[in-house]
């Protein structure tokens, strides 16, 4: 059973991302060059380089500046090295309103607004921002860089094809005719008159088709919810010079659809958010009061804690208290067994008793009774007593009588009847 994808967030309309690479080795000093002088014109209100943390993959930059209506935006540029060469910049800027495609580009707050400079790369093609950049000739390459744009999900792509061959007036690039806040981030791709065919090829498995002589708008990954092919597609494009409103409208109505975060955008936003470190007075202030506050609730909880806890103290000692002294107080009672006896400890208990009682009821052996008498040591003699008549000569009379020592008999005499 197939698993539903994950939903990404939107991307907020306050926030402003773009993602690039600088085919240079100096992007950092290029960025503190452009920031410093544009301090300096009060273009921007302050600037901060961040310090390089051991291990750190990335430089970051932080700036902020007025859009118009005293608009705070806020900005952050990250820079990491690519691994084909050149500096990855990513770009995060936030309004305190939702971004209005006038107000000035993030993107030209850190980098030098000249055709000259090599930041303006697009990471996913490597198409210049500003550019018009055409197909290239062979069908191989065509589909790598359009399938290349479908899967881009930082940068708006579209396709223009020439009905015929412009002169130098149509070749120029028509990203100059969209708002300041979209130049940025949209790339332009030239389809030439015979190439009609092949794009419509590769585009074919995505729903999308450039018609002739028109544009189309590529919905990149993921696709907004929102796009549909048919509204974001221009039937026709002038190519001599002049501004091709249609098509600025429909790049301007896909730019303002709710788009899900890109990967990786989601980390550029909390970076924003979060590791914020460029505050005014005002914001310093601000922080410093929330930090007393947080710090004295903290401190009222440890304080009711330990009251909670020394009350709880002395009632377990008074209740200590009182329970010794009802205990002194309180007679002796026996205790009885706490654990029964179990059933086979009890029937042992009972052969015992019947045990004794089998040895006292036992009858006298056959020559005599066993009488107690006393013994030298005090103890119990148990020699036996001849019964009356159990002479051996079976007379009756007792020996007694004729012979044995008497008490009174004097020593060395002897019986009447001995001779």
């Amino acid at each position: 059973m197939p698993t539903s994808p994950t939903v990404r967030p939107t991307t907020p309309p306050t926030v402003w991302l773009a993602r690039g690479r600088h085919l240079g080795s100096a992007a950092e000093d290029v960025v503190l060059r452009t920031l410093r002088r544009l301090k300096d014109s009060q273009v921007v209100d302050d600037f901060l380089e961040l310090p390089e943390a051991e291990g750190a993959r990335e430089r970051v930059v932080e700036a902020r500046w007025r859009a118009p209506g005293e608009v705070t935006v806020r900005a952050r540029l990250a820079l990491a090295r690519a691994s084909g060469g050149g500096q990855e910049w990513t770009l995060a800027a936030e309004a305190e309103q939702p971004w209005d495609p006038a107000w000035p580009s993030p993107a030209t707050m850190f980098w030098p607004d000249d055709p000259d400079t090599t930041w303006d790369r697009d990471t996913a093609t490597g198409l210049r921002f500003r550019g018009s950049n055409p197909l290239p000739d062979d069908e191989k390459d065509v589909r790598r860089v359009l399938r290349a744009a479908l899967r881009s999900p930082w940068n708006v792509h579209f396709v223009v094809h020439e009905a015929m061959t412009p002169d130098h007036r149509g070749r120029e690039p028509l990203a100059r005719w969209l708002p300041p806040g979209l130049r940025h981030r949209v790339i332009e791709h030239r389809a030439a008159p015979q190439q009609l065919r092949v794009v419509n090829w590769v585009l074919e498995d995505f729903g999308v088709q450039v018609p002739r002589g028109g544009a189309v708008v590529l919905p990149g990954t993921p696709v907004p919810d929102d796009y549909e092919a048919r509204d974001f597609a221009v039937r026709s494009v002038f190519l001599d010079g002049s501004e091709p409103t249609e098509l600025i409208a429909v790049l301007t109505a896909f730019a303002a659809l709710a788009r899900p975060l890109p990967k990786g955008g989601d980390e550029a936003l909390a970076g924003l958010r979060e590791e914020w470190h460029l505050l005014t007075l005002e914001e310093e202030l601000a922080r410093e009061r929330r930090l007393v506050a947080m710090y004295a609730e903290a401190l009222e909880a440890m304080t009711k804690s330990r009251d909670l806890y020394r009350e709880a103290a002395e009632r377990a000692h008074e209740a200590l208290a009182a329970y010794r002294e009802s205990a002194g107080a309180a007679p002796v009672q026996p205790t009885s067994d706490a654990h029964p006896l179990s059933p086979l400890r009890q029937l042992t208990r009972t052969l015992e008793r019947l045990k004794d009682s089998a040895r006292t009821l036992r009858p006298f052996p056959a020559g005599g009774a066993s009488v107690p008498a006393s013994g030298k040591d005090g103890g119990e003699d148990h020699r036996p007593v001849r019964a009356a008549g159990a002479d051996d000569g079976g007379s009756g009379s007792p020996r007694a009588a004729d012979a044995g020592d008497g008490p009174d008999r004097p020593a060395g005499t002897t019986g009447a009847h001995e001779g």
